[in-house]
């Protein structure tokens, strides 16, 4: 057995007491950290995420490299994912992975002065230099993943406000109201988009009222999917009457080349309301 494999072994070995020696001596007051939850489940939980950790980085001195540079990415995506960990302050997980780093080069080096007559200074700065590499890679990568699923959290909540932004409301059987209020970027326009065919499906519409009296500017990129929307509702059964079209969005469309030519047009949302509740009873 070489060196390494030995150091893995006594690791090995040690893992549990490595891992309970780091929860032992973790000082938090905050109590929205998982550090200082004191619900059994939860410590139950983050002293398993330690351990598993300790398991995979002890296999850097089992020629084992490869190993734990593919699995620790499993093992990170699954800290940042974790609820716990995300109500953390991200400083105090790393401040963590800090504490298990240099709790790893006291038992390193405990390891050196029990067999001392075997092991030299250099193999020393070997084992220390790959310790390190390994706990900055996996700081990074835990940061990298954190920060990938926080964005996919914010995107995913932006897509809810927008949704609840873009309301179809019923008004009457088969007629319904889309008011819009506010800035409509692309990435709006594109949820409002989807988000209202899907409604009017749902709620069986068959004339949608589109209310622009809100909203203060379009760009072209925004008129021409609004374009495409009403072009979409006709290809389901929907008309379209749109209301409150301020002069410089019609201008801008007149420039762009940009018509509404599937939906009637009325000054006022009470008017397009009036005339066609009038048409839908007579009928």
């Amino acid at each position: 057995m070489d060196k390494d494999q030995s150091l893995y072994h006594f690791l090995q070995e040690n893992s549990e007491k490595i891992s309970q020696e780091w929860y032992d001596t973790i000082e938090e007051t905050d109590g929205n950290s998982v550090y200082a939850a004191v619900d059994p489940s939860v410590v139950e939980a983050l002293k398993k995420q330690n351990l598993t950790f300790n398991y995979l980085l002890n296999r850097i001195f089992n020629h084992e490299e490869d190993f734990f540079y593919k699995e620790v990415k499993v093992w990170a995506i699954s800290i940042a994912e974790d609820k716990e960990h995300q109500r953390t302050p991200i400083y105090k997980i790393i401040r963590e992975f800090m504490r298990v780093r240099n709790i790893y080069l006291s038992y390193i080096k405990k390891y050196s002065c029990i067999y001392k007559e075997q092991v030299n200074v250099d193999k020393m700065d070997q084992w220390r230099d790959r310790l390190i590499k390994a706990m900055d890679y996996s700081v990074n990568l835990f940061v990298e993943e954190s920060f990938r699923t926080s964005e996919r959290q914010i995107d995913a909540q932006k897509e809810m406000i927008y949704e609840l932004s873009s309301p179809v409301i019923l008004l009457h059987k088969g007629a319904a109201l889309l008011p819009l209020i506010g800035d409509i970027d692309t990435e709006r326009a594109r949820i409002i988009m989807d988000s209202t065919l899907q409604q009017c499906t749902e709620k069986h519409v068959t004339h949608l009222f589109l209310d622009l009296s809100g909203v203060l500017i379009i760009d072209t990129m925004v008129a021409f999917q609004l374009s495409q929307l009403m072009t979409a509702l006709k290809l389901i059964g929907v008309q379209t009457t749109i209301s409150g079209i301020r002069p410089e969005i019609a201008q801008t469309s007149i420039q762009l080349g940009i018509s509404f030519d599937e939906g009637n047009i009325t000054s006022t949302l009470a008017q397009a309301v009036a005339r066609t509740l009038v048409s839908i009873k007579e009928n």
